[in-house]
């Protein structure tokens, strides 16, 4: 059957409404791609770094309830990350994160069919011209069996400058299949080109087969290695609670729609590299639609299979 590994953080989301109400939720991306992924149906195990405090068990209670399996030796951290999400009028999170990573050692695993990675933990604690790192080293070791996937999420208060974080990025995308990158990403990495320009440099580059840009209200554009590209405008009808988790939200449904084709895995790595125009549409257009859910309600609340 196989299973996804997902590496990154898990944390506390404190979501604060501009009329000063305030709320926890179990967060942080990676952790929200392992739920949402799960709630899909399929096999999920996470690669995260949390404490035994109250906000702890809290996230463990929540990966259980959606049937994430947690990695041994995953629960050493003194306390429990969090980030600070401050929402504006239109629903827009400003985030103020206190984040603490450590890798934990990933099992032998030998029905691994994808294994992504994203945001602050992708890249924190390796030097800025770094060749190599854990994160970038354990998805170097599965890559021989699966599909690697990347989301840069970035968030500059903890991940520093353009030029601290660049060459750590672009070794990531180097040796990933599937690429799931927001315009404002793409803005802040390389402000003097438009982002849907460097979306096809990388697309274009020796690493992803697909590049997915993502850009909010006007919708997503798939990016082929062969120089095609797909586009998915946005839902008018859909009414935003709030964006928290959006984009996450969009990447596991990015990788249920290429597993419901049977793409995922090392083996079909020329597959996902020449995917027909019709198909990659609608594969685009699951993963928006599953997005499109998980911002119509509060916090980052992916989609049931039930309910997509």
């Amino acid at each position: 059957m196989g299973k996804a590994v997902i590496i990154g953080e898990s944390l506390i989301d404190i979501v604060r409404t501009p009329d000063g109400q305030q709320r926890e939720y179990p967060g942080g991306s990676p952790m929200n791609v392992a739920i949402g992924l799960a709630r899909l149906g399929r096999a999920t195990e996470l690669v995260t770094w949390l404490g035994t405090d109250a906000r702890g068990q809290a996230i463990l209670e929540h990966l259980q309830e959606s049937g994430v399996e947690l990695v041994p030796g995953a629960t050493g951290a003194p306390r429990t990350s969090t980030a600070l999400a401050q929402l504006d009028d239109a629903g827009h999170a400003e985030y103020v994160f206190d984040l603490l990573w450590e890798v934990p050692p990933l099992p032998a695993r030998d029905t691994v069919l994808v294994a992504h990675t994203g945001s602050m933990s992708a890249v924190l604690g390796a030097a800025p011209d770094a060749e190599s790192w854990p994160v970038f080293e354990m998805l170097a070791q599965l890559r021989d069996a699966a599909t690697i996937t990347y989301d840069p999420n970035i968030r500059p208060d903890v991940m520093g400058t353009p030029a601290q974080v660049i060459h750590l990025v672009e070794q990531l995308v180097g040796i990933t299949d599937v690429v799931k990158v927001s315009d404002e990403d793409l803005a802040w990495l390389y402000p003097e080109v438009p982002p849907v320009d460097s979306a096809r440099a990388w697309a274009q580059g020796a690493g992803p087969s697909l590049v997915v840009l993502t850009q909010g209200a006007a919708g997503s554009l798939g990016l082929t290695a062969d120089g095609r590209e797909i586009a998915i405008p946005a839902d008018p009808t859909v009414v935003v609670a709030d964006t928290v988790g959006a984009g996450d939200s969009f990447m596991s449904g990015l990788l249920h729609a290429l597993w419901r084709e049977d793409l995922l895995g090392a083996v079909h790595r020329l597959e996902l590299a020449s995917l027909p125009t019709e198909l990659l549409s609608s594969i685009l257009s699951l993963a928006a639609r599953i997005a499109d859910i998980t911002v119509s309600r509060p916090g980052a609340d992916p989609p049931w299979l039930s309910q997509v």
